[in-house]
């Protein structure tokens, strides 16, 4: 039984309605336009308050048919039914929808539940046939090559394995009793048969282990006396290695923190570099677009069969044109090229796929002009939907935030979560700068009490940032302190209490710095998820590598599935925004952006690009997808 049916225009005018129940509907269909529609995810399904929504979109006419029916019931008719609906009111008012005239009264009542009627008989005989069994198309066989069946000379033919019962071992070989071996008469000569073959068996091992024993002339072993053998081998001494004098000079563990400021000069000049917001991130992209558009209608014009050299990824689809509908068939060689494409730039597999499904489901039925080529309509569609992706679905202005808590007299408080190495220390290092150089004071949290050097790394940090920005340039104020307790100690219990020291001292923005561990660790991400619910932070930053494609994703979906797992509350605190970090070590491969902010849905708030404090960006969304698209 279907609850909700509705034709509308992608402008919003509804043109035709089906409602069975008085419940409303109004917040669910605007949840899967704006979480599944507008965001072109590829699936044309959505749950939402136990009802589920299927879609489907007519891009000729600029149309969307919704159907909703409650979870429980899992009716198997529905794409059929919502095919059949789409080709019946094209049918009908092709005319009306042509010349745009969406305010007449489209009497579609009883056609729609004559068709209804037809799904419906169609789902229970599908219900009552046997399950079908595949084709040849289907079958693995049939993705065998004619090149993997051909034999060539001098090629040994694989031999197959096949478990067999009573195998027992011979001189040469393995022999099968059932097979091999005549069947005996009685049980007495089965065992006597077996009992040969096993003294056959101990007689080449008891040869093998001789062999064995026989030493090699060429050993060096063989020369040598027993204690020369227990000898071991003599430590070599390098050149310029340094003797035990040495080590007084080298040794560096005896500074104290306080003594530190002798050994580290900082560099003055780039303060005052980060004032304000970050920079955007420059992307080095070649301007050079596709350079044979002006011959793309030569081509087409003259019905050439030459394609041009500068076509780039695309130019052997440039003549593919035509007047028509586009249909899949149409578009597969096209978005095949571009999966590809975007796989070789270090996107996901999975999130390529699913992006080019989503092109194609948006440009299935769209008609394309005279001179309009299929790579043309796909490359635009794909930016297009980049750079949607990448643009952020509400705005992140830390500096606003911090200054709106700094009103209401609490600290603006940041969690830094990823896996091993990927540079959480460090970005949250370059993060505290950016924010003292707004003359803002932050705490930086240790709350990594597993790996050792956790707290000393950031102490080191500490000092050079107060360096840079001594207390004597803001009234005897120092700008960054560290709230310690040491090693083995409880990670959301030190956040608490670093929270706390920041309210009493009316420190501006606290910044918790959390162990690395792996996604599939659970007792390390129940410990995560017990600082992220005990202490609320405003922001949870994901950190993740720019060099990971796939990892990334695995990582992120694990991640936000154990904050909310994990968690008793109703509304657990996942991941609110992403740092991407070596983002000057990948080139043009900027696939990972893509795959992190596709899963998430999240923006990336910071891009990391070197080793010091001014290296960070944020993220220039046409210049990433222009570098992705070259």
């Amino acid at each position: 039984m279907l609850d909700l049916f509705t034709i509308f225009s992608k402008g919003g005018i509804v043109l035709w309605y089906f409602q069975s129940t008085s419940q409303l509907f109004t917040s669910s269909v605007n949840a899967l336009i704006q979480n599944v529609i507008l965001q072109e995810r590829p699936t044309n399904t959505y749950e939402d308050n136990g009802l589920l929504l299927q879609y489907k979109l007519d891009n000729e006419f600029d149309l969307v048919f919704i159907v909703a029916y409650q979870k429980i019931l899992q009716l198997s008719y529905v794409d059929k039914f919502l095919n059949d609906v789409h080709l019946e009111f094209r049918d009908k008012y092709k005319n009306d929808l042509a010349d745009k005239r969406y305010f007449q009264q489209f009497d579609f009542s009883q056609t729609f539940k004559a068709v209804l009627q037809r799904a419906e008989e169609w789902g229970k005989t599908q219900a009552k046939l046997p399950k079908q069994m595949k084709t040849f198309d289907e079958s693995v066989k049939s993705k065998k090559t004619v090149a993997s069946m051909i034999e060539r000379k001098g090629e040994e033919k694989p031999i197959k394995k096949e478990k067999k019962k009573g195998v027992v071992f011979s001189e040469n070989e393995c022999i099968d009793i059932e097979s091999s071996s005549p069947k005996p008469q009685n049980g007495s000569a089965e065992e006597d048969i077996i009992t040969a073959n096993r003294l056959k068996f101990a007689a080449k091992m008891s040869q093998k282990k001789k062999g064995d024993v026989k030493k090699s002339p060429k050993s060096p072993t063989s020369a040598t006396s027993p204690t020369q053998q227990k000898k071991g081998k003599a430590a070599r001494i390098w050149e310029l290695s340094g003797t035990n004098k040495d080590v007084q000079n080298l040794e560096r563990t005896v500074d104290r923190p306080e003594d530190a400021k002798s050994h580290f000069t900082p560099d003055t000049e780039i303060v005052g570099q980060m004032k304000g917001v970050i920079k955007d991130l420059e992307v080095e992209s070649s301007d050079e677009e596709y350079d044979d558009e002006d011959e793309e209608e030569e081509i087409i014009l003259k019905q050439d069969t030459k394609k041009s050299s500068k076509g780039g990824m695309f130019s052997i689809f440039k003549g593919l044109v035509g007047s028509k509908n586009l249909t899949i068939s149409d578009m597969k060689p096209a978005l095949e090229k571009m999966r590809d494409h975007l796989i070789t730039k270090n996107v996901a597999s999975d999130i390529a796929i699913k992006l080019c499904d989503s092109v194609a489901v948006k440009l299935e039925g769209k008609v394309l002009g005279t001179f309009d080529s299929v790579a043309t309509i796909v490359k635009n569609t794909i930016t297009d939907s980049l750079v949607q992706i990448l643009s952020p679905n509400r705005r992140v202005d830390i500096l606003r935030d911090c200054l709106e808590a700094k009103k209401h007299g609490r600290p603006y408080v940041m969690a830094f979560c990823g896996v091993n190495g990927v540079g959480k220390s460090t970005n949250l290092s370059k993060i505290c700068f950016w924010l003292i150089e707004n003359n803002l004071q932050v705490l930086i949290a240790a709350c990594d009490t597993f790996r050792a050097g956790a707290v000393e790394q950031l102490r080191t940090h500490m000092r050079h940032l107060n360096a840079l920005h001594p207390p004597e340039r803001h009234g005897g104020k120092q700008m960054v302190d560290l709230y310690e307790k040491g090693y083995g100690k409880d990670a959301a219990g030190i956040g608490s209490e670093a929270i706390k020291f920041a309210r009493d001292n009316k420190i501006d923005v606290v910044l918790i710095d959390t162990a690395g561990r792996m996604q599939d660790n659970e007792p390390l991400m129940r410990a995560l998820t017990k600082l992220i619910k005990v202490n609320e932070p405003d922001l949870v930053l994901f950190v993740g590598e720019a060099l990971v494609g796939n990892e990334a994703v695995d990582q992120l979906v694990k991640f936000n599935q154990a904050l909310a797992d994990y968690s008793s509350t109703t509304n657990p605190h996942l991941i609110d925004g992403i740092v991407l970090t070596k983002f000057d070590t990948i080139d043009d491969k900027v696939g990972a952006a893509i795959s992190m902010t596709y899963i998430t849905g999240q923006p990336i708030v910071f891009v990391g690009t070197g080793q010091t404090y001014t290296d960070l960006k944020a993220l220039n969304v046409k210049a990433v997808v222009h570098s992705l698209m070259k």
